[in-house]
């Protein structure tokens, strides 16, 4: 979804030349009947302080996408821990449509996002687990693979476990090759695993 890219394309010539107004009123015009003024308010909220919450909010309200997207792009522009406290939670939502969107915000927010993945990789829910390992598949960081490593050697669950392998094959060196041996073994049973595995440890030997 590129909400960060398009942004602008959501605003008409009447949109840019609205008069400035307090982020008081920004806000007000966050909870606007029309999108068009929802929009401006969520596009200029980005100048504002402590609005993250009322953002998440409205983005979880939201039944425009244009709207939504701006939004989106508004937090990750402020990217403060409330914006991704608030992503986070997006992503226990019935809405598929919004826990995707969160994924790809969060992704936007490496380093941000960074301080909080072993949390997430430790959630009680697996659902949550898994997005956390997309997440992981565009954050480019140094420990994505120690993370990977750690999913397969611990997690129980074997969706994320698959999800977690299946991003091995991509990213794993020599490192990887024991846990992903002992993956193996811990569930020999499951065929995609063993596929999977034996993927990885393919790409691995052949560099």
């Amino acid at each position: 979804m590129a909400f960060i890219k398009n942004t602008h394309t959501h605003f008409t010539t009447q949109d840019e030349h609205q008069p400035m107004r307090s982020c008081s009123d920004l806000l007000v015009g966050l909870e606007d009947g029309n999108p068009t003024t929802r929009r401006w308010a969520a596009r200029d909220l980005v100048n504002c302080k402590n609005v993250a919450a009322a953002l998440i909010d409205r983005l979880k309200r939201e039944a425009d996408l244009s709207v939504r997207e701006v939004i989106l792009t508004t937090l990750t522009r402020l990217g403060d821990s409330i914006a991704v406290a608030g992503l986070v939670d997006c992503l226990r939502s019935e809405d598929a449509a919004l826990r995707n969107e969160a994924i790809e915000a969060m992704k936007q927010l490496p380093n941000e996002v960074a301080l909080i993945m072993q949390e997430l990789l430790g959630d009680p829910d697996p659902d949550v687990r898994i997005f956390a390992v997309n997440i992981l598949e565009s954050l480019r960081h140094r420990d994505v693979e120690s993370w990977l490593i750690d999913v397969i050697e611990t997690d129980s669950h074997i969706n994320v476990c698959a999800t977690a392998v299946d991003l091995l094959s991509e990213v794993g060196t020599d490192v990887a090759v024991a846990a992903l041996t002992e993956l193996k073994r811990r569930f020999a049973d499951q065929p995609y695993i063993q596929f999977a595995a034996n993927l990885a440890l393919k790409r691995i030997q052949e560099g």
